[in-house]
């Protein structure tokens, strides 16, 4: 469909095709100026067309954050970060470019600052924003540029550079930079990160992963404007990734458009664009690649969750302590290297387990003996299991003493050798993990490491760490009675745990 068929249906949805054809042009172009995706179907009919709806979501949910009508639904805030995975081939990128003309179009004055993954492919995106600002109408025929809808953007005179450049009536409206450059003599209201994962490769090399987040973090913060709005456009390659990192983060700041190839409303799944990607297609190329790489590029599965062990926890918004039946903790102590001591506390109804405090840390035992004790405490812990492994015991000792220290003498604190393998029974207690063990709403932003390790466990292949599963292992085998100390604990009086 052209722009000239176009607006012919435009013209039949509106009156019945009775107006003129100049009078169609204008209500389409004050159309256009008010609305993104109309923008988009005027100035480029032969790709944003009409029933294309993956289209209409992606330019609604753009407009819409940028407008600040997108916000949380728990905050009631307007979100700061737009995360969009959609897969290649379906025009993420030069839609983009159309959003940051439009978005001159609303006020001249904005900034915007695209990040690219390296310095050769930076100016690429601004070439191509820049370009659309300057093209001209093809005389004699009903088409739309940028500078119909908006015919006082103009590049200044003499701003001939693609990395940075300004509108007239403005002082730098537009910076491309890389992550491995610069941001210097500019802020930003509007800020594009572009595919800053190059292959899958990159996608499990933990220095680039935390380069992404310190460029985002310490550089890219400085450059923000107030009410800034940070888009980041990239395939789910890993949940570390920097969109992983950025969702656990600030997850009431954050939304997340992810729109895989295929829809999962039938056993093949059915293409979320017929016309652009049939489905014989996709489902040809679903057998040519790896599980991992169509789950990451055509489904927006990052490629470490695929053969994650966990999926997603069962959560509470709240829990009355009262009603527990028990109060119980488990903890798998530290042995040396890069190990994390564990110590996982919570409250049994039934036979569910609700986990109310996670302690987990590589400092030593002078530090997490007495910050153990504490917590057992505070989580008004009955009865704690601790792994002699590993110098176990004599850290349970410790913990007991500072036990006395605190006149917490309602906690009973056994220890207990622990002779099952670790991996075989870590997988076959996921199942009841999954099941049983119900975790606080925001327990990825209170315990944060202990939520990437626990999230990133792989059922095949080594792991870098395995003690949060260990300590969840043995959580849930109290709570189905599995292991038990060597006395029973008393409850005691039951009473709100502070939850």
């Amino acid at each position: 469909m052209d722009a000239r068929e176009f607006a012919r249906e435009f013209r039949k949805a509106n009156n019945g095709g009775t107006d003129s054809p100049e009078a169609v042009r204008k209500r389409n172009l004050e159309e256009g100026r008010k609305n993104f995706r109309t923008f988009c179907n005027l100035r480029k009919p032969d790709f944003y067309k009409p029933g294309r709806e993956y289209q209409d979501t992606l330019c609604d949910t753009l407009q819409a954050a940028y407008e600040k009508r997108l916000v949380d639904e728990k905050t009631g805030k307007p979100v700061k970060y737009l995360i969009i995975n959609l897969p290649p081939g379906f025009g993420k990128s030069y839609t983009l470019a159309n959003f940051v003309n439009w978005c001159y179009g609303q006020d001249v004055k904005n900034k915007v600052i695209t990040v690219s993954y390296n310095g050769v492919i930076a100016p690429e995106f601004s070439r191509t924003a820049k370009d659309m600002i300057t093209e001209e109408e093809i005389p004699g025929e009903d088409n739309y540029v940028t500078r119909s809808f908006f015919p006082e953007l103009k590049i200044k005179h003499g701003d001939n550079a693609i990395m940075k450049w300004s509108l007239e009536g403005s002082y730098t409206s537009y910076l491309a930079t890389s992550f491995d450059g610069t941001v210097t003599g500019m802020r930003g209201n509007i800020i594009i990160i572009d595919d800053p994962i190059k292959n899958d490769k990159e996608a499990v090399n933990d220095a680039i992963k935390e380069a992404h987040w310190k460029f985002l973090k310490d550089t890219l913060t400085s450059r923000m404007l107030p009410g800034v709005l940070v888009i980041i456009v990239l395939t789910r390659w890993a949940t570390d990734d920097l969109a992983g990192r950025v969702l656990a983060k600030w997850p009431g700041k954050c939304h997340e458009l992810k729109l895989g190839a295929l829809t999962e409303d039938s056993p093949e799944g059915k293409s979320i664009c017929e016309d652009l990607f049939p489905t014989d297609d996709l489902l040809e190329k679903r057998e040519t690649l790896s599980d991992e790489m169509w789950g990451a590029n055509y489904m927006q599965v990052p490629v470490d969750k695929k053969g994650a062990l966990y999926g997603t926890f069962k959560t509470y918004d709240a829990v009355d302590g009262s009603r527990f039946e028990r109060v119980i903790s488990y903890t798998d102590t530290a042995d040396e290297g890069d190990d994390f001591l564990c110590c996982i506390s919570g409250g049994v109804i039934g036979r569910y387990g609700y986990v109310t405090d996670v302690y987990y840390t590589d400092e030593g035992m002078e530090v997490t003996e007495p910050e153990t004790a504490r917590r057992l405490q505070l989580a008004g812990v009955r009865e704690a299991l601790i792994e002699s492994n590993n110098g176990g015991r004599g850290f349970a000792r410790n913990v007991i003493r500072e036990l006395k220290q605190l006149k917490c003498y309602k906690c009973s604190v056994t220890w207990f050798y622990q002779s099952r393998p670790k991996k075989p029974r870590i997988l076959t207690n996921a199942t009841n993990i999954m099941e049983q063990v119900i975790m606080p709403e925001d327990w990825e932003q209170r315990w944060p490491k202990f939520a990437e390790h626990v999230k990133k466990f792989q059922r095949k292949g080594k792991n870098d760490h395995d003690d949060g599963e260990d300590a969840l292992t043995g959580f849930v085998e109290m709570v189905n009675g599995d292991v038990k100390g060597k006395k029973k604990a008393r409850i005691g009086s039951k009473k709100k745990l502070g939850l």
